[in-house]
C-alpha cells in the first residue's frame, strides 16, 4: 500500500506501470480497488494511479474536507506531489464528475477524460444514491454482480457523510456545462441497465461537441469495468492511445473488445 501526506492527513493510492500517467477516480460506493484489474492491463502502456477520496477506502475521514472543492483540491495536491504535468483522468460516478470539473479548470493540465457513468444533467441521476443505508444501495448498484467483491470489501472503510456531501455539492453544478464547455477530448461510457444513471437521451448525443462521444454498454450496470471487463479494457486502451488532439468519435465497440483479455 502506498500513501502520501497532504493537508496533514493520509492519502492512499496506488500505482502500476510505465508510461504516459492515466489517474483512476472511483465513485460513490468502493475504492480504488475495484478499478485494480484494468490498471493491470493498461499498465502494460500507461503508469496508472488509483487514488481514494477524502471519506473513501483508507485515505483519512474527515467531514471537512467532503465537498466537491475540496476533492478537487485533493487532486490538485496529489498531482503535484506526484510531479505529473499532464495525464489522462478515468473517473466514475463521483470520479466521473470530479474528473470533467478538473478537466474544465485546467485545460493544460488533462489530456483526455473517460467519464463513466456520468450523469449529462442533473435529471439522470437517481435520488436513490442519498440512501443513508450503505449495504442495500452497495446491492442495489451492483444488481448481485457476483464479481464485485472488491466493491464490497472496501464498503466499511466508506464514511457514508463522503458520499452525501458530494451529492449535496452536485445539486449545485450544472452538470451539462461540464461538458458543453469543454475543450478537451473526453468519452462517456454508460451501463444500458444502470440503476443510477441514465444513458445520455437522443437529444444530449446530438448534441455532443465534436471532441466528445459516448458508448453505451448493452450488458453493463453501474460498473461497465466490472460487468465487460474485457470489453472495457480494450475500449479504454484504444481511447488512451489516440494522439493527443484527436476527437474519440471514432472509436466503438467492437466484437474483438468481447474477447478475453490476457
Amino acid at each position: 500500500m502506498s500513501a502520501i501526506l497532504l493537508e496533514n492527513a493520509i492519502v492512499h493510492y496506488e500505482v502500476l506501470g510505465r508510461g504516459r500517467p492515466t489517474l483512476f477516480l472511483h465513485g460513490w460506493v468502493g475504492s480504488w480497488r475495484y478499478w485494480f484489474p484494468v490498471m493491470q492491463v493498461v499498465s502494460n502502456s500507461f503508469r496508472t494511479y488509483a487514488i481514494d477520496m477524502w471519506g473513501f477506502g483508507d485515505t483519512a475521514k474527515d467531514a471537512t474536507r467532503y465537498t466537491l472543492e475540496r476533492q478537487l483540491q485533493l487532486l490538485d495536491s496529489f498531482l503535484e506531489e506526484m510531479g505529473i504535468a499532464r495525464l489522462a483522468l478515468v473517473g466514475h460516478g463521483l470520479g466521473a464528475v470530479l474528473a470533467l470539473m478538473f478537466a474544465r479548470r485546467h485545460p493544460d493540465m488533462v489530456d483526455r477524460v473517460m467519464a463513466v457513468s456520468c450523469p449529462l444533467d442533473e435529471t439522470m441521476l437517481s435520488s436513490r444514491l442519498s440512501s443513508p443505508a450503505l449495504p442495500e444501495l452497495v446491492e442495489w448498484l451492483l444488481g448481485g454482480d457476483t464479481l464485485s467483491d472488491p466493491v464490497r470489501l472496501e464498503i466499511p472503510k466508506t464514511d457514508p457523510g463522503a458520499i452525501q456531501a458530494s451529492l449535496n455539492g452536485i445539486k449545485s453544478v450544472n452538470l451539462q456545462a461540464l461538458w458543453k464547455d469543454l475543450k478537451t477530448a473526453c468519452l462517456f461510457v454508460n451501463g444500458q441497465n444502470d440503476p443510477a444513471v441514465s444513458p445520455p437521451r437522443l437529444d444530449q448525443l446530438s448534441d455532443l461537441p465534436y471532441m466528445i462521444h459516448a458508448v453505451s454498454f448493452e450488458g453493463s450496470g453501474h460498473f461497465p469495468m466490472i460487468n465487460e471487463t474485457s470489453k472495457f479494457c480494450r475500449l479504454l486502451a484504444d481511447f488512451l492511445a489516440l494522439s493527443s488532439g484527436d476527437s474519440p468519435r471514432e472509436l466503438q465497440v467492437k466484437d474483438e473488445w468481447k474477447r478475453r483479455v490476457r
